[in-house]
């Protein structure tokens, strides 16, 4: 379905459709306005870690060129954008007095945003942690949560009467596992005990911040966003199967049972539970609060085997062979019908609320060639896996919208800059933003909302 004015038929009139960035990723000014250093500062600078040691103090100069970014926002004809607060910019030191100037450019952002009719979807945290709370022991620190919750109550009391939803976290499973079991993110750790009380303890901040939005902004629609993995056994031999069972509790299961059910997958605790730190009376009770709606990014399937070695720790898997022989310029496998089975899967699985789409979207490294970039692999990308959210709309599954990433080219964490993501190029030289191929064909589905066939109206 190329044409995005008949694509949009498949979806109802009130569906909202969006661009998403994330504050490390494209604002720049590390220093500016009294803003400190955050891990990710500090993991640029360590050699080995980022691309080229490529950093965050310019990015895509989001923070000095605001209005122009919401013009461009506006002028994608986007209702929505999602966008995370950052941390650093708000508590300099983690905990401590609150930095009047970072709280001013946020308010200068929800009201750009209002003034161009743009929804806001915040996330107070997008893997952004004041550096100063590593010297506590960061995630790993059970009075992170709480450094969390003072945080979530701050944005909330100053932002809350304006913001349209709220997540508390952005892909815990990658400031969890990745940045502490796989050492891919910051703050680089390689260790399954540091990884643990990571989890524990980013589960007990989820809760502690929905305690914080619901205590200063209760009219805010409130959740958390969750990269869950479409797990694929590699074969249909039952020792797959069984790994893949292992792997979903592993890597989706440890966050949504306890947010849905009080307590972590019996599998994960019988192999890993001894390890865990201490999880303390009224721990889960917090960490379970009813949710309003989350949040699901999705990029490629996880394809695991079973890993028959003696040592092999939880959840003892290995990779898989791709299926699909398209993969985006990162090296992910395209597979749109991954999405689909996703969402049919998690609701099987567990009660759930409302959904958005909050990441979906393509790497794809074409440049700007006579003032027009030609990214025909991201538009087809796009094209598919928003075919694929339709027709989990038509399953009956309550998806609400969806948000692209990303708005623009920005930096990809560990990748740098090499990697681009956006609807919108960036020259990092000049920061002239260009809109490509991609990004026209979104802005003429986009437009197409809100119309009039409501459903349920």
């Amino acid at each position: 379905m190329r044409d995005p004015k008949l694509l949009a038929e498949r979806f109802p009139g009130d569906f909202v459709f969006g661009v998403a960035t994330a504050a490390f990723q494209i604002e720049g000014a590390s220093k500016a306005d009294g803003r400190k250093a955050s891990i990710w500062d500090a993991f640029c600078n360590m050699p080995g870690r980022v691309f080229g040691r490529h950093n965050g103090d310019v990015a895509c100069d989001h923070y000095n060129r605001l209005e122009d970014d919401l013009d461009l926002i506006r002028d994608m004809g986007v209702s929505a954008y999602r966008f995370s607060i950052a941390w650093p910019r708000i508590y300099p030191d983690g905990i401590g007095p609150v930095n009047e100037k970072g709280l001013d450019f946020y308010d200068r952002l929800v009201d750009g945003c209002k003034a161009r009719g743009i929804k806001t979807y915040a996330t107070l945290y997008h893997w952004d942690l004041p550096l100063a709370l590593a010297g506590d022991g960061g995630w790993t620190a059970r009075s992170t949560a709480y450094a969390f919750q003072r945080y979530a109550r701050t944005v909330m009391a100053r932002l809350g009467d304006r913001l349209d939803a709220v997540a508390t976290f952005n892909e815990p499973w990658c400031s969890v596992w990745l940045s502490h079991l796989y050492g891919v993110h910051a703050p680089g750790e390689r260790n399954m005990d540091a990884a643990l009380h990571a989890l524990h303890y980013t589960n007990l901040a989820h809760g502690l911040g929905m305690e914080a939005i619901r205590s200063e902004a209760p009219q805010v629609p409130a959740g958390i966003v969750l990269n869950a993995h479409r797990v694929v056994p590699g074969s249909r031999r039952a020792e797959d199967r069984a790994a893949a069972e292992r792997a979903f509790a592993f890597h989706n299961g440890v966050f949504f049972e306890p947010y849905l059910k009080g307590a972590y997958p019996e599998s994960f605790m019988a192999a890993l539970g001894d390890r865990m730190p201490v999880i303390e009376a009224g721990d889960m009770e917090t960490i379970s609060q009813k949710m309003d709606w989350w949040g699901l990014n999705y990029y490629t399937p996880m394809r695991v085997s079973n890993d028959p070695s003696p040592d092999a720790v939880f959840p003892a898997t290995v990779p898989a062979p791709f299926v699909s022989d398209v993969v985006t310029d990162i090296g992910w496998e395209v597979y749109p019908q991954a999405l689909t089975d996703l969402i049919a899967d998690l609701y099987t699985r567990y009660e759930l609320p409302d959904l958005y789409i909050t990441e979906n979207g393509a790497c794809y490294n074409m440049e700007v060639e006579n003032g027009a970039v030609n990214d025909q692999p991201r538009l087809d990308y796009y094209r598919q896996h928003i075919e694929a959210a339709a027709n989990a709309i038509s399953a009956g599954y309550p998806l609400k919208g969806y948000f692209a990433w990303s708005l623009m080219d920005n930096f990809e964490w560990a990748e740098g800059y090499r990697m681009r993501f956006g609807l919108v190029h960036v020259n990092y030289e000049t920061q002239v933003r260009t809109i490509k191929k991609s990004g026209e064909w979104y802005r003429d589905l986009a437009r197409q909302f809100p119309h009039g066939n409501h459903r349920g109206a």
